[in-house]
């Protein structure tokens, strides 16, 4: 482990102590600190290392990232491995948890609920009943042609086999996101290679995208600027910044009056627009290429399939009919996929992407390298430029 981090304190020394205003310091790029069990640990120089993500773990630089640890990591003891090298303190014994004895209450019932999931076995998947839903996924597909094939592609056929596809896609984006939370297979590998074939032969897009941004959408969830799943920027904006970005004329549209035009031009710019060019221009800068080359055989395979009925306009209007919703990285995590609570069962455990291009499964299995000046779609602090500059990681 020698060179992983810096250097843990001494074996037997008693380790230093830190308050939290002293920790609250260490949260600038290059130099951050967190706390996981009551101990501080600098992950500073080791950040970018980190399988899961220098982005994804730096969102708890300064803070007490206890609860995230045990929820993002399957093999806690060699986890741990990692994290020895790391360690230059503990918090302070007066020193409460960093969200004081409201947040430890909530806590413990959280953990209290968890366990009693855990104890109805609700976090095992039934693969029977994933296997049936890909098929009838894939047996929509097959009939929403056979409806254009034998009945021509006339306005009664076209309308059928658009709304059989619209509902076939859906109900992928539903199965990619258990694939992606690995809750479904018992080896995080098997539900990768799953989630590829999904999400890129029968959606067009890239598992380790959705996963980049669903990844940090548990790990802060509706906190701005660390949570890309309310980061709609450049199209719409959250927050007080919004009035001000539009008052000032700064960057693109008028944001101070989004409320008035977000019905109109929302749906379509979000869902046809911002993510597949966010999704295409991820797997461009980051090199993507297994996930490009899934993608390119979906919008083959659809291409081939419909325009000899449509013609090439046709077609893509097909497409846009049949993708007009937002993707399932928006969504709750739906029960009605077989495996209840899957967000907490084993969230993030795999193909968590560094560049993000690494895929993880308790760390056991990471591969991959960051590509330095790549795109990443977030922004890691109020101050830090926004997403859409596609600044480095």
């Amino acid at each position: 482990m020698d060179g992983v981090g810096e250097p843990g304190a001494d074996r037997g020394a008693p380790l230093p102590t830190f308050r939290w205003e002293q920790i609250r310091t260490h949260n600038l790029p290059g130099d951050k600190w967190l706390v996981i069990e009551r101990r501080v640990y600098d992950i500073s120089k080791w950040a970018q290392r980190h399988p899961g993500g220098s982005r994804l773990i730096g969102h708890h630089g300064a803070e007490d990232a206890t609860e995230a640890f045990h929820a993002f990591h399957q093999d806690l003891d060699f986890v741990r491995k990692f994290l020895r090298p790391l360690l230059i303190g503990e918090l302070a014994p007066e020193e409460p948890g960093q969200g004081g004895p409201q947040d430890a209450r909530l806590i413990e019932d959280f953990r209290a609920l968890r366990q009693t999931a855990k104890d109805l076995k609700l976090f095992e998947a039934n693969p029977t009943f994933f296997a049936l839903m890909l098929g009838h996924i894939l047996a929509m597909e097959v009939l929403a042609w056979l409806l254009v094939y034998l009945l021509g592609p006339g306005w009664v056929p076209s309308t059928l086999a658009a709304l059989i596809l619209g509902v076939s896609q859906a109900q992928s984006w539903c199965l990619q996101h258990d694939l992606g939370h690995a809750s479904i297979f018992p080896a995080s590998r098997w539900n990768r290679v799953a989630q590829q074939f999904v999400m890129g032969q029968l959606k067009g897009f890239s598992a380790r995208w959705w996963n980049f941004r669903h990844f940090q959408h548990h790990a802060k969830p509706n906190v701005s600027h660390k949570d890309p799943d309310v980061t709609l920027a450049p199209i719409f904006l959250l927050g007080e910044s919004s009035v001000e970005y539009g008052r000032k004329k700064r960057r693109y549209l008028p944001y101070n009056c989004q409320h008035l035009y977000f019905f109109l031009i929302g749906p379509p710019l979000l869902t046809l627009v911002n993510f597949e060019v966010e999704n295409l221009v991820y797997m461009a800068l980051c090199l993507q290429w297994a996930d490009l080359l899934w993608a390119a055989s979906f919008y083959t395979r659809f291409l081939l399939a419909y325009v000899p009925f449509y013609g090439i306009r046709g077609a893509l209007l097909l497409y846009v009919a049949v993708s007009w919703r937002p993707p399932a990285t928006w969504s709750s995590h739906p029960s009605s996929t077989g495996s209840a609570a899957t967000s907490t069962s084993r969230s993030s455990t795999t193909s968590s992407p560094r560049c993000p291009g690494t895929t993880t499964a308790g760390w056991r299995h990471s591969s991959g390298h960051c590509v330095p000046g790549t795109a990443c779609y977030m922004r890691s602090s109020p101050s830090s430029p926004p997403w859409w500059t596609l600044s480095g990681p």
